[in-house]
């Protein structure tokens, strides 16, 4: 009986674990259609998901509901930009948290490592206690030093030490992002 399941579901043999990946894809696809209806953007229950660990589709509908109304303000478009430059930054460097050091550090990279310091804590707290809005907001606090830092700021420095701190500022930052919803996954 065992084997006859086992084949019906898992045909690929890989277990429990493939079966609780094919499950959880299953539950998102119908998530999506049903969501649909009622305006919900699909690539937005896909960011939510990607972060993986929700089994709760009401907490999970809340995320996203927020999500859809931070990233369809100014705002939320702005720094939906600005971490789409940073992850192809980084994506491109195949970067990994590095040491860094060199020359003294620019205004604009103080001003986003502050802007971090403060946001990501307030982010992961909202997240924690299920309240989304605030977490949305929490981000929101890094639109203007992203942007600053993207034109103000070289990131490509020809001292190795300056390129990885700033490489390694802009890993925090997609972080940061990272722990409302994979951003890479929104076409926005």
């Amino acid at each position: 009986m065992v084997t006859a399941w086992t084949e019906m579901f898992d045909p690929d043999g890989n277990g429990p674990a493939n079966l609780t990946s094919q499950l959880q894809s299953f539950f998102a696809d119908r998530l999506k259609v049903q969501q649909r209806e009622a305006g919900v953007w699909h690539d937005l229950i896909d960011a939510v998901f990607a972060l993986g660990g929700e089994d709760d589709l009401v907490r999970l509908l809340a995320r996203v509901n927020a999500l859809q109304a931070f990233v369809e303000t100014e705002e939320g478009a702005d720094l939906l930009a600005g971490y789409k430059r940073a992850a192809n930054i980084l994506k491109k460097e195949k970067w990994e948290a590095a040491a860094a050091g060199g020359a003294d550090v620019l205004p604009d990279e103080a001003a986003l490592a502050s802007a971090l310091d403060s946001s990501a804590p307030r982010v992961k707290a909202a997240i924690e206690k299920e309240d989304f809005t605030p977490a949305m907001a929490a981000l929101a606090a890094l639109r203007t030093p992203i942007d600053t830092f993207f034109d103000k700021v070289t990131v490509n420095d020809p001292d190795a030490g300056v390129r990885a701190r700033r490489l390694n500022l802009l890993a925090r930052f997609r972080d940061a992002v990272h722990q409302v919803a994979d951003f890479s996954k929104i076409e926005g």
